[in-house]
């Protein structure tokens, strides 16, 4: 069965925002082209940063899939960990704040930043 990866940036148990990797089963339309199943989608928006732009940690506010279109965005989790994506490159972002709590500026969130010198152009599809 052919897969691809979808990455998941999302909120641990303990409040700090990790990522993991699972698979998405291309298991509908032929051998020239691979599907996967239909998924819902609320909406999409388009973004674009400038040259330098960089984010303060912050949460995801709803969960929805990020796909680069122009650019690398480099993503910084409160560990230290960061991940670069590039033009065709795609992460599901559901590092959303756990129901009831207060943003702690010392646990919860990512930060986001472009690396290089053109504008970072990004799509985002709610779910």
């Amino acid at each position: 069965m052919t897969t691809l990866n979808k990455i998941i940036l999302f909120t641990d148990k303990d409040g700090f925002a990790r990522f993991k990797e699972e698979k998405i089963e291309l298991s509908e339309g032929n051998e020239k082209s691979r599907l996967s199943t239909w998924m819902n989608a609320e909406g999409l928006q388009l973004r674009q940063s400038p040259v330098g732009f960089a984010s303060d940690f912050h949460c995801t506010g709803k969960p929805q899939w990020l796909f680069v279109l122009q650019g690398i965005m480099e993503i910084g989790l409160r560990d230290g960990t960061t991940r670069r994506f590039g033009p065709g490159e795609y992460f599901y972002s559901a590092d959303t704040l756990p129901t009831g709590v207060s943003f702690d500026t010392n646990i919860h969130g990512h930060c986001s930043r472009l690396i290089g010198d053109k504008p970072l152009i990004t799509a985002f599809i709610r779910d």
